[in-house]
């Protein structure tokens, strides 16, 4: 089950960042040409933060059933001087749940505008900073102590 899960989350990541651009694309797009705020746009908002959520419920589960968080908290004094290990037990996962509750912020802050300029606006900050700790903290394949890689088979 492990395997599955770690696939999955790995899967789901590529459509949390697919969704993040494309929503901050729309409303970058949408604040610098002055258009009106769109269902489709209420969508991408809607859809994008949903898309964000699942990952976060495949990466909790992962974070119960993985054998180095495992590690990381029965052997703490240890496993905390050790960066992999340390990255998975610790920052990845506290880093991204810090992204996704901006993510959330913002979107919901954006559902309560009243503006189409404060829609925009909002999702493009929020999106933005929650994009990029997101990107930061990804075990990238060229990342020099977490590296995985891009697609994991299931």
């Amino acid at each position: 089950m492990y395997f599955t899960i770690l696939a999955l989350h790995s899967l789901v990541r590529w459509l949390v960042v697919a969704g993040l651009f494309f929503a901050i694309f729309r409303a970058y797009s949408g604040l610098l040409s002055k258009r009106n705020f769109t269902r489709f746009d209420n969508s991408v908002r809607h859809w994008t933060t949903t898309i964000v959520h699942i990952e976060l419920i495949f990466g909790l589960w992962l974070y119960f059933i993985s054998p180095v968080v495992d590690y990381f908290l029965h052997h703490f004094k240890e496993a905390v001087h050790q960066q992999e290990i340390r990255f998975f037990g610790m920052e990845h996962s506290i880093m991204m749940i810090v992204a996704i509750i901006i993510i959330t912020i913002g979107s919901a802050r954006a559902k309560r505008k009243q503006t189409d300029r404060e829609k925009f606006k909002t999702i493009a900050v929020w999106f933005t900073i929650g994009l990029l700790i997101i990107l930061m903290f990804i075990p990238w394949p060229f990342s020099p102590f977490a590296g995985r890689p891009l697609f994991r088979p299931f």
